[in-house]
């Protein structure tokens, strides 16, 4: 921790150097520091433009993966800078408190240097003579003017700026949850294919061995048939059949095998369409199937429908699109909850993609109780919901709306009295790109 003796001087305007140190106390930035670690970095502090040290709070891991240096200036002039390290994996949220900590601390300076300065022109005021302080008081009246205007503009980026910040730390919320499931996705793929596939072998062992005892059985059977057997004999091996239900085994045999086989096929499909909606291998741009990833999507939120949901697919033939595919994934995830929730039953969920016109268009729709007039304007902005408290972060449609216009598309929320709500994207055709086979419509 530095001692706040070295003085690193700027000429202002108005009134002799000023030291940071005489600017800002120890006794404002500390709690500020303090409450950077606590949220969750490993150490926070102020340094000087020679990059010394003024005072600082938490301690320096053996090796810090991440750090981010914001300067802070006065008058055009860099003077410190807020530094805030922590552990890679929470880069995001490093981000967002090193970005909350120099706008704070860049107010504090701001605020105390325009203090002073209206302390030094007091003081000159008072030293003048009466000509003098009737000019002092011009330039003071029209200085103090401009300083209010500051002084209104500063809080109003402050605002702006604590805003977006929260936005962005929704988002980054959002992209961990999505990364949560790919890991998650990756970890289940391999801990579940390895005993999938010794079961699976098993089964068609097993199945092979039923066949060959029903052969045997047969054999037995039409054997004993042909023997000269008391009836007593004959009469008791029918009775231990018929109770042992061995003519019943043998029919069910292979239905229960081939149930079986068929469970197992369906986990192995669900495994591997949640690795593929999570495409935690994919961080660039690739094509992807558009109604490929809506199914996959799907079957990722499957467990959400209602029993008696119904879902409606009309997928035209559609070129792929070149994207980032985890994000438009949770695009599609985003919009189909929201449709799956607006309805807990007699859920009616339409999806039609098309090409046409050098656009590409994807209409999600359900026959829920729809959106009210008075919050349809309303349904991008960030934290904006009409769910209950505790039930919806508000940030769905804002993360919709913002993948999709950094894509070049456009989307629209539409919901009509009594009708339901449609949400309409549109993405712009790509030229040269292999059209995909949809799915059999349902």
């Amino acid at each position: 921790m530095g001692d706040g003796s070295r003085q690193e001087g700027i000429s202002f305007v108005i009134g002799e150097e000023r030291a940071v140190s005489e600017l800002i106390s120890e006794t404002e930035i500390g709690p500020l520091l303090a409450g950077a670690v606590r949220g969750g970095a490993s150490r926070a502090w102020l340094a000087l433009a020679d990059g010394e040290t003024l005072w600082a709070r938490g301690e320096t891991t053996a090796a810090v993966p991440v750090r981010f240096e914001v300067p802070l200036t006065l008058e055009g002039e860099r003077v410190a800078a807020t530094v805030v390290e922590g552990e890679r994996q929470r880069e995001g949220a490093i981000s967002g408190l090193s970005a909350l900590l120099n706008a704070a601390v860049q107010t504090i300076l701001t605020n105390n240097l325009k203090r002073m300065l209206t302390t030094e022109i007091h003081t000159t005021v008072v030293n003048h003579s009466y000509d003098e302080l009737l000019e002092s008081n011009r330039r003071l009246t029209l200085s103090e003017g401009r300083y209010r205007e500051l002084a209104a503009s500063l809080e109003r980026k402050v605002e702006e700026r604590t805003a977006e910040l929260k936005q962005t730390l929704a988002r980054l919320l959002q992209q961990e949850k999505l990364a949560a499931v790919g890991q998650l996705a990756a970890g289940m793929a391999h801990e579940i294919n390895n005993p999938l596939g010794f079961i699976t072998s098993n089964l068609r062992s097993l199945h092979r061995y039923g066949e060959v005892l029903k052969e045997t059985v047969t054999l037995y059977a039409e054997t004993l048939a042909g023997l000269a057997v008391d009836v007593p004999t004959r009469e008791g091996l029918a009775q231990h059949a018929k109770k042992a239900k061995l003519a019943f085994i043998l029919d069910d045999l292979d239905d229960l095998i081939s149930q079986t086989t068929t469970g197992c096929e369906r986990i192995a499909r669900i495994v591997a369409d949640l690795k593929g909606f999570s495409h935690i291998d994919e961080s660039e741009e690739v094509v992807v199937d558009i109604n490929g990833e809506i199914e996959r999507t799907l079957s990722v939120i499957s467990h959400q429908l209602p029993a008696d949901a119904t879902v409606v697919r009309r997928y035209g033939l559609l070129p792929g699109f070149p994207c980032k595919a985890a994000e438009l994934c949770q695009v599609f995830v985003n919009l189909l909850r929201n449709a799956v929730q607006a309805r807990p039953s007699g859920l009616t969920l339409t999806i039609e993609t098309r090409a046409e016109g050098g656009r590409i268009t994807i209409l999600i729709s359900d026959n829920g109780p729809g959106i009210a007039p008075e919050a349809l304007d309303r349904v991008f902005e960030p934290f904006f919901t009409t769910r209950e408290v505790g039930q919806g972060m508000g940030m769905g449609l804002a993360v919709a709306h913002e993948v999709i216009t950094a894509h070049g598309g456009t989307i629209e929320v539409s919901s009509p009295p009594g009708q339901g709500t449609t949400v309409a994207i549109t993405l712009p055709l790509t030229g040269g790109t292999a059209k995909i086979t949809p799915p059999p419509s349902t």
